[in-house]
């Protein structure tokens, strides 16, 4: 490996000033920076990270803490947590990836030993019990996912209150007045994790203004627990014309059993999808649907992180406004 010492020689200046130039502690010529810069190119030089740590107080690492759960779609955290690397690369930080179910101990864990900069943190409940801890310590944090009480903290999500109204207002736009909404697993409710509660609060504050009868069924997925599911909806609302799934795996599930009902769609039964867009169009049926910006959640988180770090950024909540693309799945009620 490459030392510090050889790149000094190389760039004809001493050690000191490869260090300042690499830490930014000291204002150094631009005329010897670009020489400095440029061994280091040709050198191949990387610095020791952890020299470098020692040096500076820091670790150039951020940790990110994505519960990995069997209830939860695995595929949109992990394009959370990719979107989430790559932009941290940019930035200069490497991504620590805590996958584990700890809860308080996992943030206690990071801000006490030094091990990262800062903290994002995944799958946020609206009372999440790792929140009192992060308000206590010095740690800069970000959360992907809203609570109840914001105060103090630095958040970004979808504003899933309003992607929830927005798909009640499409179906009841296309005169549609029983409506079925196909949650997520019953334990997502019982943890009561934010992007569910919010979501079903926008659906419930919706039907309310809309006059429109709306009912809310938890779903563990995958076909036949959505059969099961389908058919509770149907017996208790058999004028049921549009559904409303935030549930990819129970999303294809759902239109192969209208299908074998004989129920057309849109032309019988109207279906609204919350999920990512690459399930929306890869359906049997393409879906109407408002899209999961996972990259953009992301980035935003990484760059509120980063600013924070630098001692640029407080804390704010932001909020990314829902986009519902109407494709082949929805249509106008039927007449009865």
């Amino acid at each position: 490996m490459v030392t510090l010492a050889e790149v000094a020689q190389h760039a004809g200046v001493s050690a000191s000033t490869v260090s300042y130039v690499l830490s930014g502690k000291r204002s150094i010529s631009a005329t010897t920076r670009q020489r400095v810069e440029r061994s280091i190119r040709e050198l191949g030089y990387h610095p020791n990270a952890g020299a470098r740590a020692l040096a500076s107080s820091r670790s150039t690492i951020i940790a990110l803490m994505v519960p990995l759960r069997t209830d939860m779609y695995v595929p949109v955290m992990m394009e959370i947590a990719i979107a989430v690397a790559t932009t941290a690369r940019t930035h200069g930080y490497d991504v620590l990836l805590l996958t584990g179910e700890e809860g308080p101990d996992a943030v206690r864990r990071v801000a006490g030993s030094g091990l990262a900069d800062g903290m994002i943190l995944m799958d946020v409940e609206l009372d999440d019990e790792r929140l009192p801890l992060l308000r206590e310590s010095a740690q800069p944090a970000v959360l992907i996912g809203l609570p109840a009480d914001t105060t103090g903290l630095t958040c970004v999500d979808l504003d899933f209150k309003a992607t929830g109204a927005l798909c009640v207002e499409h179906l009841a736009g296309l005169g549609h007045r029983d409506v079925a909404v196909i949650g997520e697993a019953p334990a997502v409710y019982e943890r009561h994790t934010g992007f569910a509660e919010r979501t079903l609060d926008g659906l419930r504050s919706a039907a309310r203004e809309t006059g429109l009868r709306l009912l809310h069924r938890p779903c563990e997925g995958g076909y036949d627990a959505t059969a099961v599911t389908v058919a509770r909806i149907l017996d208790e609302r058999p004028d049921t014309t549009g559904f409303v799934v935030q549930n990819e795996a129970a999303v294809e599930p759902l239109l192969a059993l209208l299908r074998q009902q004989g129920r057309a769609v849109p032309e019988d039964v109207s279906v609204v999808a919350v999920c990512p867009e690459q399930v929306a169009v890869q359906a049997s049926v393409r879906l109407t649907s408002v899209s999961l910006p996972a990259q953009e959640m992301g980035r935003h988180a990484v760059e509120q992180l980063v600013a924070k770090l630098d001692g640029r950024g407080g804390d704010e909540v932001v909020l990314l406004p829902p986009a519902l693309i109407v494709r082949a799945s929805s249509g106008p009620a039927p007449v009865r």
